[in-house]
């Protein structure tokens, strides 16, 4: 009996297994959300588009992604006590006692240090951008702000991600100029359109009570105001898409049924009990919304390239306009 504990003894202490594991490099496949804005930028300057852009383009996701093990680091560090109340994250390595915290708060910081300086190599701009995504990541998790204890901000501040990892694909491309603001919170609005749906996945999941233990914010909402959140989300993502389509590519406004329907599906799946979408990393097991978001990615990708004059007479203005609107 003593030999069969022997080994469970030896995992629960700090190894360097624990350590990387709360890098959460399975978490890197997010990175994708750099890709839409290379592909933006290449369709506003197709012209940059050499062999020369694949080194910086891989530079760049090594970099984000060191920049968010960073982030993710100081996130099991920091909400260790509170996993111990959630019934799956309680296995965490920081709460388990598979990792050293002293050894994790310099494996932060060397983190971050080596994400911002690799990020440098490429311009000034990536490399600002990466710094942003870091600092977002320390007022998510540190105090006084810990801001993922905020009701609401919670969503807004973790989403905002998301626009910067676009922006970060976008200066890998584009460092002289900045993208279109109207692109930039629509990405910021659907990923608070996600993560509304994974707090309503994890409530479900765990119950108020326990929910609310697990993480502060919870004990502010009820799935009647996460809803009306991922409502909200969704439709102010769709409405500034839309402002992007009519002012730069009207050519996109033919994939947007597939946005659509990729939202549709993430609800649907979402809504599910136990639902995957409390692990976002899982999400590849289901089949559907897999290859229903792949073939949306390609047909965004492919409609920043195509000429769609031919759409420009279907949607011009039939009533009088604004002389003052912006051209």
């Amino acid at each position: 009996m003593e030999q069969a504990l022997e080994p469970r003894a030896a995992e629960t202490g700090p190894s360097l297994r624990g350590h990387l594991a709360i890098c959460r490099f399975d978490h890197w496949f997010k990175n994708v959300f750099v890709l839409p804005g290379v592909v933006v930028a290449l369709g506003m300057e197709p012209e940059r588009l050499t062999l020369a852009l694949v080194p910086c383009l891989l530079l760049g996701l090594l970099a984000i992604g060191i920049v968010a093990s960073s982030n993710y680091v100081i996130n099991e560090v920091l909400d260790a006590p509170f996993d111990r109340n959630h019934p799956d994250k309680c296995r965490r390595p920081v709460p388990s006692g598979r990792v050293h915290i002293p050894l994790a708060y310099m494996q932060w910081i060397a983190l971050a240090i080596l994400g911002i300086g690799l990020g440098a190599l490429i311009n000034t701009g990536f490399a600002l951008t990466m710094l942003a995504l870091w600092l977002a990541g320390c007022a998510y998790n540190l105090r006084p702000l810990r801001t993922k204890d905020l009701p609401y901000v919670d969503v807004l501040s973790e989403s905002l991600n998301n626009p910067l990892r676009m922006l970060a694909g976008w200066f890998i491309v584009a460092p002289h100029a900045f993208p279109p603001a109207s692109l930039l919170l629509s990405y910021w609005m659907i990923g608070g359109y996600f993560m509304a749906m994974k707090r309503l996945a994890e409530m479900r999941h765990i119950g108020a009570e326990r929910a609310a233990a697990y993480r502060r914010s919870f004990a502010h909402y009820d799935e009647s105001s996460l809803l009306v959140t991922v409502m909200f989300y969704a439709s102010s993502s769709m409405l500034f898409l839309g402002a992007f389509i009519m002012r730069y590519r009207l050519a996109l406004i033919l994939a947007t049924p597939l946005v659509a329907l990729v939202m549709a599906l993430y609800m649907r799946i979402g809504l599910r009990e136990d639902s995957p979408v409390q692990h976002p990393e899982q999400l590849y097991r289901e089949r559907l919304f897999v290859a229903v978001t792949a073939a949306c990615a390609l047909a965004l990708g492919f409609c920043m390239f195509v000429d769609a004059s031919f759409l420009g007479p279907w949607f011009a203005p039939t009533a009088p306009t604004d002389p003052n609107a912006i051209p």
